[in-house]
């Protein structure tokens, strides 16, 4: 036999699968980079947001002066140019007076650029931010000196508390009236739609009600009265202001949510100011067509829209899972509807959302209307978009996933198990409940989780079936009946579309947007992280035998 022969044959690595299994950890590994490079880009975005920029005074060679906030800088070639120049975006504020709120400035063209300390950034209710100079203030008639920094903020303060109570004396005192008020005339149309308009019983309806709507209306009065009162007070505290072309501008204090001066901070008042927005981002209303304020209405309805879709998804997609699995005689039927089953888990969102319209809204809402809220109609109750019936739309988008994962954990669970609970004497329920239940619901969890994390994510369905860029009302209050299923809502996932694509001002959403991502994020892994918990604490009791 030659040398040759004899010499080993090197390793045939096709055969043995490293090639393959090369190319899974590779694309394992791709997968995992690009959803931590979201995720960084996502986090440095969001939370770099609130952070206070300093402010540049910029005077042109032209001779006009402008104050900002440096944005970004980046190369660019001017038209009939063949050389590059460098750029940099402003956000200069003052919308009302500019009529933009961002600009670009050419390096070239700058002549002058400071950073003075005397330039306040102020944060209004309307019109976005003001940059220039603080050289007064009036309360009460009375001239306030605002250099005295603790004098001006006293007074700010007593005039955002001001605000507050008027904000509060209109939504809930005298929203609370308007609402006893339309309560009575819903209930006389009631009574008229059952008894007819000329009745005896609608007369003395009729009669008593008007003795309560008498104590109503003078209540409104009252309430109309104070609230006059407290704008005229409102009114004559304001403060004066000069942007950086030297025009001034009177700003009612009550309208300022907050000032500062951007180049005279230091780390500690720029840490408060940067708390101070992240607390007025989770806790308070959205202004400015969602580009500036908070997105508690969102947070709140986004919880409270997977909450609901999780209690409603978990009997149906459970139950129907037990049905297949348990009690079902296998066959082609049963074959037919796990088919089907596996089929809607593929079929669009947005059909779930013409479905959930069409039927729940249009179909079963308005009959709901008719039947039990005909004095209200024309205007709908439950016959439009609502929180009911967009979970129920989700609840029917997701339930394919509890099904198949519930369907899993139940034939996990051994059969001999089942067999010695039925041959103790056990009838099927028992054993279920008993047996098969306990030890297979951290795979039913597992499922929830699943479901529950991609209806959280959910958008298309919601724009048809409940939905909205701005709620008034939260779901939830202080009036009966308190969950309030059929009201529209705000959903964070729709929030963060609306900002991104349908805002005015792009340069002033991309921001809102990172940080409105980054809350949701937060929000799904939250609600995760929880039901990951209860999880683990089943499978625990479950291996300690406590079931």
């Amino acid at each position: 036999m030659s040398a040759s022969a004899t010499r080993a044959r090197p390793p045939d690595l096709a055969a043995g699968g490293e090639p393959f299994l090369f190319g899974l950890g590779g694309a394992l590994l791709a997968g995992l980079f690009m959803i931590l490079g979201v995720l960084a880009l996502i986090l440095w975005n969001g939370a770099a947001t609130f952070w206070p920029r300093p402010i540049e005074r910029v005077e042109l060679r032209s001779g006009h002066t402008l104050a900002g906030e440096p944005i970004r800088s980046e190369r660019f070639r001017p038209a009939g140019s063949a050389a590059e120049s460098r750029r940099t975006l402003y956000r200069v504020g003052n919308y009302d007076l500019y009529g933009d709120e961002f600009r670009w400035v050419d390096e070239a063209e700058i002549g002058r650029r400071d950073r003075p300390g005397d330039l306040v950034l102020i944060e209004r209710l309307e019109w976005g931010v003001f940059i220039g100079r603080l050289v007064g203030a009036e309360t009460a008639g009375r001239a306030l000196d605002p250099a005295d920094a603790e004098a001006f903020a006293a007074v700010h303060a007593e005039a955002r508390r001001r605000w507050r109570g008027m904000r509060a004396l209109e939504r809930d005192a005298i929203a609370e009236v308007n609402r006893r008020i339309e309560r009575e005339r819903l209930d006389l149309r009631r009574l008229e739609l059952r008894h007819g308009a000329g009745s005896a019983i609608v007369r003395a309806a009729a009669d008593a009600a008007e003795s309560r709507l008498v104590h109503w209306r003078a209540e409104h009065g009252r309430l109309s009265e104070r609230l006059e009162r407290l704008r005229s007070e409102d009114a004559r505290d304001t403060a004066r202001v000069v942007e950086s072309g030297g025009r001034e501008v009177a700003l009612k204090l009550s309208a300022i949510v907050r000032f500062y001066p951007a180049n005279a901070l230091g780390p500690l008042g720029a840490i408060r100011v940067y708390l101070s927005r992240w607390a007025e981002f989770l806790s308070e209303e959205p202004r400015e067509a969602n580009t500036e304020g908070g997105v508690w209405p969102a947070i709140f309805g986004t919880l409270a829209m997977t909450v609901l879709l999780s209690l409603l998804v978990a009997p149906l997609g459970v139950m129907t899972a037990l049905y297949l699995r348990e009690y079902a005689r296998q066959g082609r039927a049963v074959a037919a509807v796990r088919i089907a089953v596996n089929n809607l888990a593929g079929v669009p969102s947005i059909v779930y959302g013409v479905f959930g319209l069409g039927f729940f809204a249009y179909l079963a809402g308005g009959t709901i209307d008719a039947l039990g809220f005909a004095e209200s109609l024309p205007n709908p109750t439950f016959g439009t978009g609502g929180l009911l019936w967009a979970s129920l739309t989700l609840a029917m988008l997701t339930v394919p996933v509890v099904i198949v994962a519930t369907e899993e954990a139940l034939a996990s669970v051994p059969r001999s198990m089942r067999e010695g609970s039925l041959a103790c004497g056990a009838s099927q329920w028992q054993t279920i409940r008993r047996i098969v239940l306990p030890r297979a619901m951290p795979g039913i969890l597992t499922g929830l989780i699943l479901a529950m994390a991609r209806g959280a994510g959910e958008v298309a369905p919601l724009m048809l079936t409940g939905v909205v860029k701005l709620a008034p009302e939260l779901p939830i209050d202080a009036s009966f009946p308190y969950l309030h299923l059929e009201r529209s809502f705000m959903h964070l996932g729709f929030h963060i579309f609306d900002v991104g694509f349908q805002s005015r001002n792009s340069e002033a959403a991309k921001p809102m947007v990172f940080v409105a991502a980054l809350v949701l994020i937060l929000l799904v892994a939250a609600l995760n992280a929880l039901a990951i918990l209860i999880r683990a604490r089943l499978a625990a009791r479950f291996r300690g035998g406590q079931f």
